[in-house]
């Protein structure tokens, strides 16, 4: 008999269904002191002593003899050679999702704008490419080529002149589909260097790691806080919290598949958020029965139990209205409506990082090959922020050219308000413009 998985049930209707909610939404992400302390004695040694640190550093945390730079730089050879060592299959499959990738995200790109106002003066936006991007890639056996796809790309398709990735080979653990998705993605340089190291290097560079402006790309609880202490020297792309999804279900779809996609996300890690919300009470039963069913055929079974376990739910609604209402108050990061017909419920959607649309809709499809980015604001954080994108790697400058005509007209108003806060050289300099 299959033991039953201690998933919490949960009940709209319930008095204290906010603060249940709320208390299984809580995530901290926050370093504690000692963490805090050593990321920054790190950083400082990597300003200070460069290549040195890195090297010394990369011996003490990755278990790697080496004994200079050199050996933690990776040439563009080195990457093609890895596109040979993968199997067909494999490179076909990172081929295609990468044709996927870049086709959307070229749908994405900004272009300057002006227009000319009556009096002739000109006014408008320049968009700009970053002249460099660093992209942390976590390393070893638990790597992800499909991140190295959805961090470059973007760029790329941007205009970004370089990119430099980050990847740690602790004690040697080299992904060759990893290196095999820099390659097809068009990454420029590879160090084999990671945590709060690698990002001090992509911020403050060194004498073999070029600076960067914005760094992106998932991390541990160091890369998180060394990207928390660059931030302002350099942009970041976000702190991300642990992988979570939310399936709206109206009780028609399958269970099994329900159960499996929720399985999607807790597989990754025990801090991952699995929750179902349906107006089916007996749906949600079905779904228990298959999780019970499923679960022990996982590779990852210990770590998706615990997940599921420690922050998964089942909650029922008492209609699709009130789901879509729980779905917002959510805002995960990855939203599948498993309903007839999904267009109905869009527009009410005001929260998710992405939105997968109808049954056949996995979200595990979003992580490597659709299109659109993987990367996606966790924690409740698409309440205001986005998925990665193209426009992630552009900047924006303001276009203003007065005519004679216009700088007198603007002088006037701008004379105004300048004095009123009593910034006259403000004043005075507009007033030089003004024709009387």
């Amino acid at each position: 008999m299959t033991a039953t998985t201690a998933i919490r049930r949960l009940n709209a209707a319930d008095p204290d269904f906010a603060r249940h909610l709320d208390h299984l939404l809580s995530w901290e992400s926050v370093s504690d002191d000692s963490v805090n302390q050593r990321v920054l004695e790190i950083i400082q040694a990597v300003r200070e002593r460069g290549d040195a640190a890195l090297v010394e550093l990369t011996q003490r945390f990755d278990g790697l003899a080496v004994a200079s730079m050199a050996e933690l730089i990776l040439p563009r050879e080195r990457l093609e050679l890895a596109l040979t060592r993968i199997s067909a299959e494999q490179r076909e499959a990172l081929e295609k999702a990468a044709e996927r990738v870049r086709s959307y995200h070229e749908k994405q790109k900004q272009d300057s704008w002006q227009y000319t106002e009556a009096d002739g003066s000109v006014l408008g936006q320049k968009v700009t490419p970053l002249d460099r991007a660093g992209l942390y890639v976590p390393g070893g056996k638990a790597s992800y080529p499909s991140s190295v796809l959805m961090n470059a790309i973007p760029a790329k398709v941007a205009g970004v002149r370089e990119v430099v990735m980050v990847v740690p080979t602790p004690r040697g653990e080299i992904n060759e589909l990893v290196l095999a998705a820099a390659c097809i993605a068009g990454v420029d340089h590879v160090f084999t260097i990671g945590g709060a190291q690698a990002v001090a290097a992509l911020a403050y560079g060194t004498e073999s790691v070029p600076p960067v402006d914005k760094i992106v790309g998932p991390g541990n609880i160091y890369v998180a806080t060394a990207k928390r202490h660059v931030f302002g020297k350099v942009g970041i792309d976000m702190i991300a919290g642990p992988s979570e999804i939310l399936v709206v279900c109206d009780g028609q779809t399958d269970p099994d598949w329900i159960a499996m996609d929720l399985f999607s996300q807790a597989e990754h890690d025990e801090d991952a958020q699995s929750i179902l919300v349906s107006p089916d009470a007996a749906f949600l039963d079905r779904v228990q029965e298959s999780i019970d069913r499923l679960l022990p055929t996982l590779e990852r079974e210990a770590i998706a139990r615990t997940s599921l376990e420690g922050r998964g739910a089942l909650i029922q609604v008492a209609d699709m209205a009130q789901a879509i209402e729980v779905a917002n108050r959510i805002a995960p990061e990855h939203l599948e409506l498993s309903v007839a017909e999904p267009e109905q419920y869009l527009e009410q959607i005001r929260h998710a990082g992405a939105i997968f649309m109808g049954r056949y809709t996995a979200e595990a499809l979003g992580d490597y090959c659709a299109g659109p980015n993987h990367v996606l604001p966790t924690s409740g954080t698409a309440r205001f922020s986005s998925p990665l994108g193209v426009y992630d790697f552009q900047k924006r400058s303001s276009i203003i050219h007065c005519s004679a005509a216009g700088a007198s007209e603007l002088g006037k108003i701008a004379s105004v308000l300048a004095r009123g806060e009593s910034l006259t050289a403000h004043a005075r300099s507009a007033e030089y413009r003004i024709k009387f």
